[in-house]
């Protein structure tokens, strides 16, 4: 059984920074590729962001590349998402994924889910 937990989340005003943790217990984190999801209210969960197993490679959304930055520690079992510059429209919950080892923007994709974390963005 694998489990996910994000930390981190909290009210922001824009323009400033928040760096969001999951941790990963059970199977080996180091062979998972992780993703970071996000979904504000009336929405559909979309994707933030990714990165592959040997963190050779990363994927961002459109609408946060430059400002976001995803990145993992095998040694510790987490996964980061480092987001500067933050806007009003990045306020969401976000939840982190475990999945194909290559990563990927789709959701269907992941087989396992943390719980959540909100990020509430002031103007």
């Amino acid at each position: 059984q694998v489990q996910l937990v994000e930390s981190g989340g909290g009210l922001v005003q824009a323009g400033g920074s928040l760096r969001l943790s999951c941790l990963v217990s059970g199977r080996t984190f180091s062979s998972y590729g992780m993703g970071w999801f996000r979904q504000a209210p009336g929405t559909e969960r979309e994707f933030v962001a990714a990165i592959t197993t040997s963190v050779s490679s990363t994927y961002y959304a459109d609408s946060v590349k430059g400002r976001f930055t995803i990145s993992r520690d095998n040694a510790k079992n987490t996964v980061y998402l480092q987001m500067n510059s933050v806007k009003p429209e990045d306020t969401a919950v976000y939840y982190c994924a475990a999945g194909p080892s290559w990563a990927t923007r789709t959701l269907s994709r992941y087989d396992y889910w943390g719980q959540g974390t909100q990020v509430t963005v002031s103007s």
